[in-house]
């Protein structure tokens, strides 16, 4: 029998009410203790932010992608726990905490951390018939499609913003390529539910673009996908519409994403 390890786990959780005390697991560190040598140390996170639906509707998935990228950038610094709690602590407005480390005996741990990424941080499939996705998921998905469909999906990826704003900011662009002097950037926006993430973007976006310009050297040119199916005679809906367009946003449909996304094959000769 192989000699058993000494490791020890703790989990990341998404906690958006600390008062209700409801959370989500999202992220899994599995590392080796005891040992002389250098030791295991890995980290997995969901791939199914469904979960976090469920419990806030509100939640902002990209952002938690964004934390995650950078987590997993920066792992070797990071792996320690009193570390990371403190990163997070800077990071995610303590909507992302640690949960107690635990130890554990197993033979090998690659294993050994699949097995538990399984169980902590996947649910059981179960058939949900009639469950629609809509808002912002919707037109994420329409858009990976779109860029799948014309095989550019590998080169077209997420813009953190950190590196144009401050360490630790967790907002990226939802997808993006750069092609000649400019950066093209693609972010989905609904405003079915509320307006705010228009409104937000529209804040943010004029204070990254000069730094973005001046750094990367290339002009970025934002596209917000929105909904096919908004009430654009809502005075909020033309509100948030007209704010973009003042702050030089693109936009397009869902529905306009084929389009778009064979411009970018042509563009990036993919």
């Amino acid at each position: 029998m192989a000699e058993r390890r000494q490791l020890e786990f703790f989990l990341l959780r998404y906690v958006p009410d600390a008062v209700k005390d409801e959370f989500v697991n999202i992220g899994l560190v599995v590392r080796e203790s005891g040992s002389d040598r250098p030791g295991f140390a890995d980290v997995r996170f969901t791939k199914d932010w469904s979960r976090v639906l469920c419990l806030d509707p509100q939640a902002d998935i990209a952002a938690l992608e964004s934390l995650t990228r950078e987590i997993k950038g920066q792992f070797i610094r990071l792996q320690d726990r009193a570390i990371l709690m403190r990163w997070l602590d800077d990071s995610s407005s303590n909507l992302v905490q640690l949960s107690q480390a635990k130890g554990l005996l197993a033979e090998d741990p690659v294993v050994e951390i699949e097995v538990m990424s399984s169980m902590y941080l996947e649910r059981t499939k179960v058939s949900a018939p009639g469950r629609v996705v809509t808002g912002r998921q919707k037109i994420l998905a329409t858009m990976r499609e779109a860029w799948d469909r014309a095989g550019v999906g590998k080169f077209v990826l997420p813009v953190p913003v950190s590196p144009y704003t401050k360490p630790g900011d967790p907002f990226a662009f939802d997808f993006g390529y750069r092609v000649g002097g400019e950066i093209k950037l693609f972010h989905a926006v609904s405003l079915k539910a509320s307006v705010d993430a228009a409104l937000l973007l529209a804040a943010r976006y004029p204070k990254i673009a000069p730094v973005m310009s001046k750094v990367a050297g290339a002009a970025p040119v934002l596209t917000a996908v929105i909904d096919d199916d908004i009430d654009r005679a809502a005075e909020s809906v033309q509100f948030a519409l007209s704010t973009m367009e003042e702050e030089k946003i693109r936009m397009a449909g869902a529905a306009e994403m084929p389009g778009i996304a064979e411009l970018a094959r042509r563009e990036l000769r993919a």
